[in-house]
């Protein structure tokens, strides 16, 4: 199968002894190199923020749209909040 070139950008970063232990001590146990543990981390703490972003945007339309709230707030549903 052929290699598909995709424009990536460089990071380079600069850690403290013991923080690089400790990634690189991580990165083994769960197998990975430390650039797959790193981006994995990465890409979990952007997956966390966009999703904090999201509710965000969320929780305002609520309080700007009275029919979605109306929506959002109904007794059908008020038996999920309790899981």
């Amino acid at each position: 199968m052929p290699r598909i070139d995709v424009a990536r950008e460089r990071l380079s970063i600069d850690v403290f002894p013991e923080e690089h232990r400790q990634i690189k001590s991580f990165a083994a146990l769960h197998g990975e190199t430390i650039r797959e543990y790193v981006l994995e981390c990465i890409r979990e703490r952007l997956r966390k923020e966009t999703e904090k972003k999201d509710l965000t945007v969320l929780a305002m339309r609520l309080d700007q749209d009275p029919l979605f709230k109306q929506a959002w707030d109904n007794k059908k549903d008020a038996a999920y909040d309790k899981l």
